[in-house]
């Protein structure tokens, strides 16, 4: 599937540092794939990365096609290996300033994307890349994945969405890893609550494509409401919630899927 020779199609020519293939799911939509392509640096990214990335998610934004997008990177050793520390090495003020703004950006991106986002670890996931990760709805990581935030080994410390980290993991796992610096592993990543699911390697594929088979069985529009309202828990009081669900659930009635999708399974067995 990730190859790029299969089914789909890319966007953009192969040397791109961001590509994006797309899965044709007949009258079900599609999936598509964005995949970090920088192989040789562990999939890390620059200033041009990131804004890469941020183009990429921007115009995927506007199709009504997709079902869900996957997050993954180039190769079998990173999914992305951090923020690329031979630019970051001469930055001054104004350069970190914008680094750090492309690397909310891109989580900002992600969290706020209309249909649900996986995040498909294929191995070192640092810095940014756990940052980025963190903002996508599911996480499935290989076994022999390594995860950390290392800024303050660096000079500088984990911004941006690293705040997201204390509700995947806890509290107190969360600060141990951006003040420490410390790497840690796949397993211990699962066992924090960072990652949904961990596979081996080459089950990868397979755990991401249970959560797409689900995901198709849902309504399209249903999902799409469901997104919009996980980002309104996140923000609302439980009471205000509550309330903006109501009217969601009363606007998707003004659409034919909950009769179509509840007379079918009514009448599954007839």
């Amino acid at each position: 599937m990730l190859d790029c020779n299969g089914k789909g199609s890319l966007m953009k020519d192969t040397n791109s540092l961001v590509l994006v293939k797309y899965d044709d799911r007949s009258d079900k939509g599609r999936i598509a794939t964005v995949m970090f392509n920088n192989p040789e640096k562990r999939n890390s990214l620059g200033l041009a990365g990131k804004q890469r990335f941020i183009d990429v998610i921007a115009e995927l934004k506007h199709d009504e096609t997709l079902r869900a997008i996957i997050l993954t990177g180039a190769g079998d050793k990173s999914f992305v290996g951090g923020s690329n520390l031979a630019e970051m090495a001469h930055y001054d003020p104004a350069q970190g300033e914008k680094s750090s703004t492309l690397t909310h950006y891109a989580c900002d991106a992600v969290r706020n994307f209309p249909v649900p986002v996986i995040a498909r670890i294929n191995g070192y996931c640092f810095g940014s890349g756990m940052e980025i990760a963190a903002a996508a709805d599911m996480r499935v990581g290989a076994d022999h994945g390594k995860y950390g935030m290392p800024e303050t080994r660096f000079g500088i410390p984990s911004g941006m969405e690293a705040v997201l980290l204390p509700r995947l993991m806890g509290w107190g796992k969360s600060v141990e890893l951006v003040l420490t610096g410390d790497h840690i592993t796949a397993q211990q990543a699962h066992e924090y609550g960072y990652l949904q699911k961990l596979v081996p390697y080459d089950q990868l594929d397979q755990a991401v494509e249970e959560w797409i088979a689900s995901l198709l069985l849902c309504g399209s529009n249903a999902i799409r409401v469901q997104k919009a309202l996980i980002n309104d828990w996140e923000r609302m009081s439980y009471t205000d919630a509550a309330k903006v669900g109501i009217q969601a659930i009363a606007g998707c009635y003004a659409t034919d899927e909950p009769n179509t999708l509840m007379t079918a399974f009514l009448n599954r067995k007839k």
